[in-house]
Formats: C-alpha cells, structure tokens, sequence
C-alpha cells in the first residue's frame, strides 16, 4: 500500500502541478490582456478627454471671438453712419480698420456692389457672384435693423485666402458693413484639435500603436506613427476592428497577430494595438519562474507526505477498515479498538457510539416527541430502498390508516411518490403548508441529497384557524359582515385593474334614509338591527356580480362587475331595491318598517380608471338623491 500511495501521490501531485501551470498560464494570459485592455482604455480614455477639452477650447474660442469681431462691425457701421466726413477712399477705410484692429473692412451697398473698403482690389466685386460672398445678401433683404451674419472661416471669393468675415446693415442707409480678420488662433485651436497632435502628446510603448479609424468609410485618419505606411493589415479594417471593443486578436503587418482593442467615440474608432509576441514574452518569463516553484514545492510535499502515512496513517487504517467490514455485513456488536495515536482511538470510540446510537434512534426520537407533546413526526428514506425510518405520530399527521401507513413505510419509492404528490399544492398564500383531509393543516420541511431525503411535519391547525380568524376580523365589519371599507377599496381596485376588455363595472354608493329618526326614536339596538337586515340584503347579492361593504355609519358601498352592458347594472341595483321594497324590520311591538336607501352610481369602461374618481362620482350621485328626493338610486352624471 505503501508503494501505491506513493505512486498515486506522484500522479496526483503531478497532475495538480500541471493543471495549476495551464490555469496559471491561463489566467496570467487574461490577467495580461485585462492589463493592457486597462492600459488601452486608459489612453482612449486620455484621447477623448483632449478631443474633448480642444474642441470645448474652441467653441468657446469662437463664441468670445464672435462676439468682439461683431461689436467691432458694428462700430465700424456706426462710424460711417454718423461721421459724415469720412471719406471713403482706400486709405481711410484701412486707416479706420487699424483702428478697429481688423484686417479688412468693405461697404456694401444696396445692390450688393462693394462700393468701398481697404483692399483696393476687392472694390466694385459684385457680392452675388460667389458662393462665399452671396451669404451676406441676405442682410440686405433682410427687414430687420439690427441684422448681422458671421461667417464661419473659409477661403474668401477674391484671393481663395482663409479669412472670417463679419457682416452688420447699415443704420443711415441701405447698404452693409464688412469687417474681415485672419482667423490666426482658430486656425491654433484647431491644428491642436487634429489626431497628429494629440498622438504626439502620448508616449507609446515599444511597437504599441495607436490609430483613429473612421466609422463610416474605414479610412485611416491618424497614426501614431504617421500615416505615410501601408494600412492593408485587419487591424486596420473597420469589419473587424467592429468586434474589437473587448479586446481581441486580429493579423497585423506581415501577418503578426495583433492584440486590438477599439473604442466608439462618435464617428470615429479609436485602436490600440500591440504585437501578440510582446505578450507573450512577458507571460512566458512568468511561467518558467511558476514551474520553478511548483517542482521544488511538490517534490518536498512527496517526500514528507510518504514519511507520514508510513508512520501515522497505513497501519490504524488497516484496523480499522477490517471492524468497519464486520460492521457493514450485519456484526453491529463489533467494537472498534485501534490504538496508535489519540486520532485512531477517538475515531475508534465515534464509529462505537454511532453504532449503538443507530440501534436505538427510532426507538428515542418517537419517545423524545411524544414527552414533547408537540404535534411532530419525522421520516427519513433512501431512494430506492426497502424501508422508511418513520415516528410513530406520522400516519396520524397523515391521516393515514395504520395498514396503509405500513404499506408505505416498505416502499421507499411510493412514499416519496406520496409526499411530492402532497407538496405540489401548497395553501393559498403559504409556501410550505398543506391540506390534509377536511379540516387539518400540515407544515413540511425537506432535505436531502439524490441519495436520500429527510423530512419533519408539524400539524399547524390551530395557527392556520387562528390566522384566517385574524384575517376575517381585520377585513369585515364585526356589526354587518361586510368587508370594511378599506379592505373593499384593496379589492375594488383589483377587481378594476383586472376588469376584462369590453367589460363593464360599477361604484355605489348608499346611504339610508332617515336612520338617525330610527336610532333617536327606537333606540340603538333598534338601529343596529335595522343595520344588519340591510346589510342582510347586500349580503344576498349575487357574489359573482357584487362587492359589499360598510363604509362607516349608515353608510355603504358596493362594487358591480362582471358585467358586459350597463343594462346589467340597472338590472342588479333594481334587484337590489325590489329586495329592499319587500323588507320589514321590526322597530316596535306594533310597528315594522321598510328599509328605504339612497344611492348613487358610477361606471366605467376602462380598466385604468381611478377608484377613487369613482368613488367620488358615486357619492356626488348620491349627493343628488338625499337631496332631492331619498329612496331611490341614481347615475352620476358625467357632464354636470
């Protein structure tokens, strides 16, 4: 055995160190690529954010220039406004736009000629005759005093120069003026905005590229390495880049795989790359230094290993193994007694004191429950055996006659049958809790393996009665029977919200006539008796049809539904008065009388409705009657 030992430990140890190589490798790979994904995202991250932060630069860039060069426009039209000895040669409209601190300055006038300004040359262009210069024809056609257009930077008409031009009409007569400026720190802000900057504010790491990729068409737009190279690698394809948002590895230049990860911003990608090799000679230099480890940790762990069961282990086994057989094979009389160390003896005296435990736990569990009074039983079963261990309360918990409760204790299998037929329909609103027979309820708990089950019932009766009892009085009147007011309102609006297309239902409201004359006049117990005979005949309303409840006092509510025409509606309430018609409560010796109510009603169509708009409909229906007229119901009606 020794030898077996020693070999299946070398197989084990060999095996355990080989898999935690590949699961090592394995994860230092991942860890590796989860890095320069980090790595990779970060420096995105880091593009975006610049992009970003020039791009904000230069918006506001603009708007701040925008502004100053309108105002300078628009001093410009107010000094050839109001200064009528300006000439307007072109050395006193260049005199004038140094003065404004522009580079041009034109006027235009009403037929869209510039009659004037500070480039000789540009004097006497016709405005309409460009694409550039045809825009600021619209303030001449415009209507509007103050009419102004700025223009954004683009090549002028006359020379193809990059200028910004700012146009305002003029106040004295009609006619435009123009101020021009180089657009020098736009044309800054920008040239920071291009991808060749930004790449050039990143440090790169050895053969790591970064690229920007547009969305659309594919085309490479930058490259940290310039954009002067052949970019016919897959790397560079936008149909696989597409797939590289989490990182994964694509043919590079001259076939090298590549490990890519690329990022959406707007309409473009932006990719890191690095070579696949580089990856790999950081992992490789990390495995070699695990196997290291492992060889000398697992060679030490053989040999001390070895030691040990030979000295400790092999010999009280042996022993042991022997009773255990003789225990196995129906010996239980057998005693275990395998000295060595303190662990074999007090194994020893466990395997002893299971046994006898075994003998007598039937015997004691059933004894321990009946001291108990508790109304308990215990089962326990293997699947597919020939017995079920069971206490002697079981088959009355069951309520299962004492023959057929022995039938199934000798089948393992149809008693599991049994129980799992029982568990599959569990009481309203209990998870755990079952019927059994008319009037008792069981609480099971299971456990167990795919060998065997083990299982405890409690017979919860008295809980289960006293918790509907509980339930009753929270939810009905105690006077009437009828559901109290809030709970009606619970279960009007599911009834409501549950209402089937093309249904119809209904809110009343009642109130009884004359009932504080009654209570005033025959006395109290005169009135509630009044009260429960009215309530009596709400009662009797088909339930499949009608809600009822006691809203406080004399007053009361019903919910009609499941109903598709409100004919259906009229035909319940006139049941409902032609009852009331006919019934005599007796007040006195000599006298009864005929319970006479108000009512107010409204319906609905829409499963959405509000209860609580129909509630108020009703009561103002109700308003109507007891006001007009008493003894009788009518309709809400929805246009007052």
């Amino acid at each position: 055995m020794q030898k077996t030992f020693t070999k299946y430990i070398i197989i084990i140890l060999t095996a355990a160190i080989s898999l935690i190589l590949f699961l090592n490798f394995l994860i230092n790979l991942h860890t590796l690529e989860s890095r320069q994904y980090d790595t990779f995202y970060i420096k995105t991250d880091q593009m975006i954010h610049t992009l970003e932060n020039n791009s904000m630069e230069l918006r506001l860039l603009n708007e701040s220039l925008d502004e100053d060069y309108l105002t300078r426009a628009r001093a410009a039209a107010y000094v050839l406004d109001h200064q009528q000895e300006v000439s307007l040669n072109v050395s006193e409209m260049q005199y004038l736009a140094d003065l404004l601190n522009v580079d041009e300055l034109h006027v235009i006038d009403e037929n869209g000629i510039i009659a004037a300004g500070s480039v000789s040359q540009y004097v006497g262009i016709d405005m309409a005759d460009h694409k550039q210069t045809r825009a600021f024809l619209a303030i001449l056609e415009s209507d509007d005093p103050d009419a102004f257009l700025i223009q954004e930077t683009q090549p002028n008409a006359a020379e193809n120069k990059i200028m910004k031009y700012i146009g305002v009409a003029r106040k004295g007569e009609k006619g435009v003026v123009q101020v021009g400026l180089q657009p020098i720190r736009q044309l800054e802000a920008q040239s920071r905005n291009t991808y060749d900057y930004i790449f050039s504010r990143f440090p790169t790491d050895r053969e790591e590229e970064l690229y920007v990729v547009d969305a659309s068409t594919g085309e490479i737009l930058g490259h940290s390495g310039g954009t002067a190279r052949n970019f016919d690698a897959e790397c560079y394809r936008l149909a696989s880049l597409d797939r590289c948002a989490k990182g994964s590895y694509l043919p590079g230049t001259d076939g090298n795989m590549m490990y890519v990860v690329s990022r959406q911003y707007g309409d473009v990608l932006l990719c890191a790359a690095l070579p696949q090799r580089i990856l790999l000679q950081k992992l490789w230099g990390s495995f070699l230094e695990s196997l290291f480890y492992m060889l000398s940790i697992g060679l030490a762990v053989i040999l001390l290993l070895n030691w040990l069961v030979r000295q400790k282990v092999i010999s009280g086994i042996h022993h042991i193994i022997e009773d255990l057989g003789r225990i196995t094979n129906g010996s239980l009389d057998t005693k275990v007694s395998v000295g060595g160390n303190p662990e074999f003896e007090a194994l020893s005296q466990g395997i002893n004191t299971m046994v006898t435990s075994i003998v007598s736990l039937s015997d004691r569990i059933s004894a321990i429950i009946e001291i108990s009074g508790i109304p308990l039983a215990a089962f326990e079963y293997k699947h597919g055996g020939t017995h079920v261990f069971a206490t002697s309360g079981l088959c009355t918990l069951l309520d299962l006659p004492v023959q057929e409760a022995a039938a199934l204790y000798q089948d393992a299998d149809r008693f599991d049958r049994y129980i799992r037929a029982i568990t599959e329909t569990p009481i309203e609103g209990e998870d755990d809790i079952y019927r059994i027979g008319s009037s008792r309820y069981i609480r099971i708990h299971m456990s167990g393996s795919s060998e065997s089950r083990l299982g405890i019932i409690l017979d919860v009766t008295k809980d289960i009665r006293q918790k509907r009892q509980m339930h009753y009085e929270n939810t009905h009147d105690a006077l009437t029977g009828l559901y109290r007011f809030g709970y009606f309102k619970q279960l009007a609006e599911d009834l409501l919200h549950k209402m089937p297309a093309g249904n119809i239902c209904a809110v009343v409201m009642l109130d009884l006539d004359h009932f504080k004359s009654i209570n005033d006049t025959y006395g109290h117990d005169t009135g509630d008796r009044y009260l429960q005979c009215f309530s009596a005949l709400m009662a009797s309303m088909p339930p499949e049809h009608v809600l009822s409840a006691r809203r406080s006092g004399d007053e009361f509510c019903m919910l009609l539904h499941g109903c598709s025409e409100k004919a259906e509606l009229y035909d319940l309430l006139d049941r409902f008065y032609e009852a009331l018609a006919r019934s005599r409560v007796t007040v006195s010796d000599t006298q009864n009388l005929t319970i006479g109510a108000s009512g107010g009603f409204a319906w609905t169509r829409d499963p959405e409705s509000s209860l609580a708009e129909l509630l108020h409909n009703a009561d103002e229906a109700l308003y109507i009657v007891k006001r007009d007229t008493k003894g009788r119901y009518t309709e809400y009606d929805r246009q007052t």
